[in-house]
Protein backbone atom coordinates (compact mmCIF):
# COMPACT_ATOMS: atom_id res chain seq x y z
CA UNK A 1 0.00 0.00 0.00
CA UNK A 2 3.22 2.55 0.94
CA UNK A 3 4.39 2.11 -2.58
CA UNK A 4 1.45 2.23 -4.20
CA UNK A 5 0.57 5.53 -2.50
CA UNK A 6 3.87 6.68 -2.93
CA UNK A 7 4.01 6.26 -6.93
CA UNK A 8 0.12 7.82 -7.27
CA UNK A 9 1.41 10.56 -4.90
CA UNK A 10 4.16 11.19 -7.34
CA UNK A 11 2.51 11.03 -10.77
CA UNK A 12 -0.46 13.03 -9.10
CA UNK A 13 1.83 16.15 -8.20
CA UNK A 14 4.26 15.71 -11.26
CA UNK A 15 0.68 16.19 -13.60
CA UNK A 16 -0.25 18.60 -11.00
CA UNK A 17 2.65 21.00 -11.82
CA UNK A 18 1.47 21.66 -15.91
CA UNK A 19 0.01 25.03 -15.72
CA UNK A 20 -4.36 25.00 -15.59
CA UNK A 21 -4.48 26.10 -19.22
CA UNK A 22 -2.84 22.70 -20.29
CA UNK A 23 -5.07 20.72 -18.17
CA UNK A 24 -7.63 22.19 -19.18
CA UNK A 25 -7.34 21.46 -22.43
CA UNK A 26 -7.08 17.68 -21.28
CA UNK A 27 -10.46 18.25 -19.82
CA UNK A 28 -11.94 19.13 -22.89
CA UNK A 29 -10.96 16.33 -24.34
CA UNK A 30 -11.55 13.93 -21.51
CA UNK A 31 -15.71 15.51 -21.36
CA UNK A 32 -15.80 14.38 -24.87
CA UNK A 33 -15.22 10.57 -24.31
CA UNK A 34 -16.71 10.36 -20.38
CA UNK A 35 -19.77 11.64 -22.96
CA UNK A 36 -19.22 9.40 -25.56
CA UNK A 37 -18.84 6.28 -23.31
CA UNK A 38 -21.80 7.06 -21.65
CA UNK A 39 -20.26 7.25 -17.55
CA UNK A 40 -23.59 7.34 -15.50
CA UNK A 41 -25.39 8.60 -18.39
CA UNK A 42 -28.49 7.24 -17.54
CA UNK A 43 -28.40 8.25 -14.06
CA UNK A 44 -27.17 11.93 -14.88
CA UNK A 45 -30.23 12.26 -17.81
CA UNK A 46 -32.87 10.95 -15.31
CA UNK A 47 -31.78 13.24 -12.12
CA UNK A 48 -31.65 15.87 -14.58
CA UNK A 49 -35.51 15.04 -16.26
CA UNK A 50 -36.84 14.48 -12.77
CA UNK A 51 -35.35 17.77 -11.13
CA UNK A 52 -36.25 20.23 -13.76
CA UNK A 53 -40.27 19.19 -15.39
CA UNK A 54 -40.23 22.65 -16.93
CA UNK A 55 -37.09 22.12 -19.10
CA UNK A 56 -36.89 21.04 -22.58
CA UNK A 57 -35.03 18.03 -23.98
CA UNK A 58 -32.61 20.96 -25.84
CA UNK A 59 -31.81 22.65 -22.48
CA UNK A 60 -31.72 19.32 -20.44
CA UNK A 61 -29.03 18.23 -23.08
CA UNK A 62 -27.54 21.54 -22.98
CA UNK A 63 -27.14 21.04 -18.80
CA UNK A 64 -25.91 17.27 -19.40
CA UNK A 65 -23.17 18.79 -21.67
CA UNK A 66 -22.07 21.31 -19.06
CA UNK A 67 -22.06 19.07 -16.77
CA UNK A 68 -19.96 16.66 -18.28
CA UNK A 69 -17.80 19.18 -18.90
CA UNK A 70 -17.54 20.77 -15.55
CA UNK A 71 -17.24 17.19 -14.26
CA UNK A 72 -13.91 16.80 -16.12
CA UNK A 73 -12.97 20.54 -14.94
CA UNK A 74 -13.66 19.32 -11.26
CA UNK A 75 -10.74 16.49 -11.50
CA UNK A 76 -7.89 18.42 -12.80
CA UNK A 77 -8.46 21.16 -10.71
CA UNK A 78 -8.20 18.95 -7.79
CA UNK A 79 -5.35 17.38 -9.22
CA UNK A 80 -4.08 21.15 -9.68
CA UNK A 81 -4.89 21.82 -5.77
CA UNK A 82 -1.61 19.37 -5.29
CA UNK A 83 0.76 21.80 -6.07
CA UNK A 84 -0.97 25.27 -5.87
CA UNK A 85 0.34 28.08 -3.85
CA UNK A 86 -1.56 30.29 -1.19
CA UNK A 87 -1.64 32.92 -3.48
CA UNK A 88 -3.51 30.92 -6.01
CA UNK A 89 -5.73 29.66 -4.03
CA UNK A 90 -7.09 32.78 -2.67
CA UNK A 91 -7.22 34.24 -6.17
CA UNK A 92 -9.07 31.71 -7.78
CA UNK A 93 -11.47 30.51 -4.47
CA UNK A 94 -12.35 33.52 -2.77
CA UNK A 95 -13.99 32.73 0.69
CA UNK A 96 -16.37 35.61 1.95
CA UNK A 97 -16.86 34.76 5.51
CA UNK A 98 -18.44 38.35 6.73
CA UNK A 99 -18.94 39.53 9.63
CA UNK A 100 -21.15 37.46 11.54
CA UNK A 101 -18.17 34.29 11.17
CA UNK A 102 -15.91 36.58 12.44
CA UNK A 103 -17.53 37.65 15.28
CA UNK A 104 -18.48 34.07 16.21
CA UNK A 105 -15.18 32.58 16.13
CA UNK A 106 -13.25 35.76 17.68
CA UNK A 107 -15.50 35.35 20.64
CA UNK A 108 -14.05 32.04 21.25
CA UNK A 109 -17.12 30.46 19.96
CA UNK A 110 -17.02 27.56 16.76
CA UNK A 111 -18.85 27.17 13.32
CA UNK A 112 -20.38 24.61 10.82
CA UNK A 113 -20.97 25.03 7.15
CA UNK A 114 -23.70 22.88 5.85
CA UNK A 115 -22.06 22.29 2.00
CA UNK A 116 -23.53 20.54 -1.16
CA UNK A 117 -21.50 18.86 -3.80
CA UNK A 118 -21.70 22.03 -6.22
CA UNK A 119 -18.78 23.38 -7.37
CA UNK A 120 -14.86 22.53 -6.53
CA UNK A 121 -15.87 21.74 -2.91
CA UNK A 122 -11.82 20.62 -2.58
CA UNK A 123 -11.11 24.06 -3.41
CA UNK A 124 -12.53 24.84 -0.22
CA UNK A 125 -9.76 23.17 1.74
CA UNK A 126 -8.46 26.77 1.71
CA UNK A 127 -10.61 28.33 4.23
CA UNK A 128 -7.66 28.51 6.89
CA UNK A 129 -6.44 31.29 4.43
CA UNK A 130 -9.89 33.42 5.61
CA UNK A 131 -10.30 32.84 8.84
CA UNK A 132 -8.62 33.63 12.14
CA UNK A 133 -5.35 32.06 12.82
CA UNK A 134 -6.52 30.80 16.08
CA UNK A 135 -9.46 28.71 14.58
CA UNK A 136 -8.79 25.21 13.36
CA UNK A 137 -10.96 24.87 10.11
CA UNK A 138 -11.70 21.36 9.16
CA UNK A 139 -13.97 18.93 6.63
CA UNK A 140 -15.89 15.64 7.08
CA UNK A 141 -15.38 13.09 4.59
CA UNK A 142 -16.46 9.73 3.45
CA UNK A 143 -13.42 7.54 3.31
CA UNK A 144 -12.60 5.54 0.07
CA UNK A 145 -12.42 2.23 0.28
CA UNK A 146 -8.91 1.95 -1.49
CA UNK A 147 -6.80 3.14 0.87
CA UNK A 148 -3.67 4.04 -0.86
CA UNK A 149 -5.95 6.18 -2.89
CA UNK A 150 -7.85 7.46 0.44
CA UNK A 151 -4.36 8.24 2.14
CA UNK A 152 -3.81 10.55 -1.39
CA UNK A 153 -6.87 12.40 -0.88
CA UNK A 154 -6.40 13.35 2.72
CA UNK A 155 -2.72 14.69 2.10
CA UNK A 156 -4.16 16.59 -0.77
CA UNK A 157 -7.23 17.70 1.26
CA UNK A 158 -4.86 18.60 4.28
CA UNK A 159 -2.22 20.65 2.46
CA UNK A 160 -3.44 24.01 3.27
CA UNK A 161 -4.00 23.47 6.85
CA UNK A 162 -7.52 21.65 6.95
CA UNK A 163 -8.19 18.92 8.87
CA UNK A 164 -10.07 15.76 7.36
CA UNK A 165 -12.40 14.45 9.88
CA UNK A 166 -13.61 10.74 8.96
CA UNK A 167 -17.52 10.81 8.39
CA UNK A 168 -17.69 8.40 11.80
CA UNK A 169 -15.68 9.79 13.36
CA UNK A 170 -17.37 13.48 13.21
CA UNK A 171 -19.56 13.69 16.68
CA UNK A 172 -16.02 12.09 18.48
CA UNK A 173 -13.59 14.27 17.20
CA UNK A 174 -16.07 17.83 17.47
CA UNK A 175 -16.64 16.51 21.14
CA UNK A 176 -12.62 16.48 21.70
CA UNK A 177 -12.08 19.64 19.96
CA UNK A 178 -15.24 21.05 21.67
CA UNK A 179 -13.33 19.70 25.34
CA UNK A 180 -10.00 21.03 24.55
CA UNK A 181 -11.81 24.85 24.32
CA UNK A 182 -10.54 24.69 20.70
CA UNK A 183 -12.38 26.85 18.28
CA UNK A 184 -13.51 25.23 15.23
CA UNK A 185 -15.12 25.90 11.70
CA UNK A 186 -16.20 22.71 9.85
CA UNK A 187 -17.45 22.20 6.97
CA UNK A 188 -20.38 19.24 6.09
CA UNK A 189 -21.25 18.07 2.63
CA UNK A 190 -24.75 16.84 3.62
CA UNK A 191 -26.34 16.54 0.54
CA UNK A 192 -25.79 12.47 0.44
CA UNK A 193 -28.54 9.74 0.22
CA UNK A 194 -28.78 8.65 4.01
CA UNK A 195 -28.01 4.68 4.52
CA UNK A 196 -31.47 3.32 5.46
CA UNK A 197 -30.88 3.29 9.00
CA UNK A 198 -29.91 7.26 9.33
CA UNK A 199 -32.96 8.02 7.50
CA UNK A 200 -34.94 10.07 10.08
CA UNK A 201 -36.30 13.01 7.97
CA UNK A 202 -37.63 13.57 4.44
CA UNK A 203 -38.15 16.79 2.58
CA UNK A 204 -39.13 18.20 -0.75
CA UNK A 205 -35.60 18.79 -3.32
CA UNK A 206 -35.42 19.28 -6.83
CA UNK A 207 -38.71 18.13 -7.07
CA UNK A 208 -38.32 14.40 -5.25
CA UNK A 209 -39.51 13.31 -1.66
CA UNK A 210 -35.91 13.17 -0.40
CA UNK A 211 -34.50 11.21 2.69
CA UNK A 212 -31.91 13.48 4.27
CA UNK A 213 -28.73 13.71 6.41
CA UNK A 214 -29.23 15.53 9.91
CA UNK A 215 -26.66 14.75 11.51
CA UNK A 216 -25.22 18.63 11.27
CA UNK A 217 -28.39 20.00 13.07
CA UNK A 218 -27.59 17.52 15.66
CA UNK A 219 -24.11 17.61 16.20
CA UNK A 220 -24.51 21.69 16.23
CA UNK A 221 -27.28 21.62 19.01
CA UNK A 222 -25.43 19.06 20.74
CA UNK A 223 -21.99 21.34 21.07
CA UNK A 224 -23.54 24.81 20.58
CA UNK A 225 -21.79 25.53 16.92
CA UNK A 226 -23.09 28.10 15.03
CA UNK A 227 -24.10 27.20 11.92
CA UNK A 228 -23.50 28.51 8.18
CA UNK A 229 -24.73 28.35 4.39
CA UNK A 230 -22.13 28.10 2.35
CA UNK A 231 -23.04 29.73 -1.04
CA UNK A 232 -20.80 28.89 -3.72
CA UNK A 233 -20.30 30.46 -7.37
CA UNK A 234 -18.53 29.45 -10.63
CA UNK A 235 -17.73 32.94 -11.87
CA UNK A 236 -15.72 32.00 -15.03
CA UNK A 237 -13.39 28.50 -15.40
CA UNK A 238 -11.01 28.49 -12.88
CA UNK A 239 -12.67 30.78 -10.38
CA UNK A 240 -15.01 30.28 -7.91
CA UNK A 241 -16.55 32.67 -4.53
CA UNK A 242 -17.96 31.23 -1.73
CA UNK A 243 -20.19 33.17 0.62
CA UNK A 244 -20.80 32.05 4.23
CA UNK A 245 -24.28 33.07 5.29
CA UNK A 246 -25.48 32.74 8.96
CA UNK A 247 -28.29 30.54 9.41
CA UNK A 248 -28.40 30.08 12.96
CA UNK A 249 -26.23 31.27 16.29
CA UNK A 250 -27.62 28.87 18.78
CA UNK A 251 -28.96 26.12 16.66
CA UNK A 252 -31.07 24.97 19.84
CA UNK A 253 -33.16 27.36 19.70
CA UNK A 254 -34.85 26.40 16.72
CA UNK A 255 -37.13 23.96 15.42
CA UNK A 256 -36.56 20.30 15.11
CA UNK A 257 -34.81 20.20 11.51
CA UNK A 258 -35.63 23.52 10.55
CA UNK A 259 -31.58 23.90 9.86
CA UNK A 260 -32.05 20.87 7.48
CA UNK A 261 -34.94 22.29 5.68
CA UNK A 262 -32.98 25.97 5.65
CA UNK A 263 -30.18 23.89 4.03
CA UNK A 264 -31.62 21.95 1.60
CA UNK A 265 -34.20 25.27 0.61
CA UNK A 266 -30.18 27.31 0.15
CA UNK A 267 -29.06 24.56 -1.46
CA UNK A 268 -31.95 24.68 -3.70
CA UNK A 269 -31.56 27.87 -5.15
CA UNK A 270 -27.88 27.67 -5.74
CA UNK A 271 -27.76 24.62 -8.29
CA UNK A 272 -31.28 26.58 -9.96
CA UNK A 273 -28.77 29.10 -10.23
CA UNK A 274 -26.24 27.02 -12.62
CA UNK A 275 -27.28 23.60 -12.52
CA UNK A 276 -24.54 22.51 -14.76
CA UNK A 277 -21.68 22.45 -11.75
CA UNK A 278 -24.09 20.22 -9.15
CA UNK A 279 -22.80 16.23 -8.98
CA UNK A 280 -25.60 15.36 -10.62
CA UNK A 281 -23.73 11.42 -11.55
CA UNK A 282 -24.64 10.73 -7.50
CA UNK A 283 -27.77 8.24 -8.01
CA UNK A 284 -28.65 10.27 -5.00
CA UNK A 285 -33.36 9.63 -5.04
CA UNK A 286 -32.27 5.46 -4.83
CA UNK A 287 -34.01 5.46 -1.34
CA UNK A 288 -37.90 5.93 -1.77
CA UNK A 289 -40.38 6.52 1.25
CA UNK A 290 -42.44 3.69 -0.01
CA UNK A 291 -39.69 1.06 0.07
CA UNK A 292 -38.83 2.94 3.43
CA UNK A 293 -41.84 2.54 5.16
CA UNK A 294 -42.29 -1.04 4.17
CA UNK A 295 -38.67 -2.46 5.35
CA UNK A 296 -38.34 -0.13 8.49
CA UNK A 297 -40.34 1.69 11.46
CA UNK A 298 -39.30 4.33 14.09
CA UNK A 299 -39.34 3.49 17.42
CA UNK A 300 -37.57 5.24 20.44
CA UNK A 301 -36.14 7.56 17.52
CA UNK A 302 -34.27 4.87 15.79
CA UNK A 303 -34.19 2.76 12.84
CA UNK A 304 -35.80 -0.16 12.93
CA UNK A 305 -35.67 -2.90 10.75
CA UNK A 306 -39.11 -4.79 10.73
CA UNK A 307 -39.18 -8.44 11.47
Amino acid sequence: MNILYHLLYTLWYAVSLLPLRMLYILSDVASVLVWAIGYRRKVVRTNLATSFPEKDKQELRRLEHGFYRYLCDYFVETLKLTSMSEEQLRRRMVITVGDDLLRILNSGRSCAVYLGHYGNWEWLTSLPYWVPSHVQSGQVYHPLENKATDRLFVKIRQMHGSKCIAMNDTLREIVKFHQKGQVVCIGYISDQCPHWVNIHHWLDFLHHDTPVLTGVERIARKVDHAVFYGDMRRIRRGYYTCELHLMSEHPADTRKWELTDRYFAELEKTIRRAPQYYLWSHNRWKRTREKFNRRFIYRDGKVIRKS
